[in-house]
């Protein structure tokens, strides 16, 4: 077994559908043989979305594994809305001391207005 092998094999979890695999997504979990990641789901399973709604943005995957995710999310809650909170935008500004343009644009400090991040 090579090494990139072992680098990506997914570790498991007690969701069958919910992995981990270094240096995936930061190792964060995911949907086994996706890069969508459990806080992706759980966000919008907070936001409102209904499985089904999920199931048509995303028509690769399961019923189960969508469950799995929501599942997931319920059962390591603190960490995932750790994660969620540290993907919001102001959580971001506040980290990298960044401010938005009027158009929308992250400014990080000592960058003109020809360097922002999109």
């Amino acid at each position: 077994m090579s090494a990139l092998q072992v680098l990506k094999k997914p570790k498991t979890t007690e969701h069958p559908n919910i992995v981990r695999v270094k240096g995936v997504c930061g190792g964060r979990p995911i949907i086994k043989g996706t890069r969508i990641s459990a806080r992706d789901i759980a966000g919008l399973y907070k936001a409102g979305d209904t499985v089904e709604e999920i199931l048509q943005a995303h028509p690769h995957l399961t019923p189960a594994a969508v469950h799995d995710a929501i599942s997931y999310y319920h059962d390591h809650q603190p960490e995932i809305e750790q994660e969620l909170g540290e993907n919001r935008i102001e959580y971001i500004l506040a980290k990298y001391n960044a401010t938005l343009d009027e158009r929308g644009r992250i400014i990080f400090p000592g960058k003109n207005k020809d360097s922002v991040a999109v």
